[in-house]
């Protein structure tokens, strides 16, 4: 995230989906209380809707808490499928969750079972 926003130590995915007519406290109490993290370490956390369509980020930056929405017009983001309710992520696959990329399928792993 380049401009106003620094970026962040680190992003956490909450898997569950939420109501995104909630607005920061809400997310606060959720990063708290379901995800077991302060939300003003300095981590993003990111939100999804049940559709996938849409996330909400929730950031603080030393002065302020942060709440940002995007909202792909076509599809869906890639969203993980973990038993965990809150998921990490590297930057580089923050990027790629943001531009509607599945992110998930950027590291490719050697087939044992592979020749040429």
């Amino acid at each position: 995230m380049l401009g106003l926003i620094d970026t962040p130590s680190q992003v956490w995915l909450a898997v569950a989906p939420v109501d995104m007519r909630r607005g920061l406290d809400g997310l606060s109490i959720i990063v708290q209380q379901n995800l077991g993290h302060s939300p003003c370490a300095g981590s993003a956390f990111i939100f999804r809707n049940r559709a996938g369509n849409r996330l909400r980020l929730l950031l603080w930056d030393g002065s302020g808490m942060w709440l940002c929405q995007r909202r792909l017009h076509q599809g869906s983001f890639v969203w993980p499928r973990a038993d965990d309710v809150v998921f990490a992520i590297s930057q580089a696959q923050w990027q790629w969750l943001v531009a509607g990329v599945d992110w998930q399928r950027l590291s490719a792993k050697c087939q044992p079972d592979w020749h040429v």
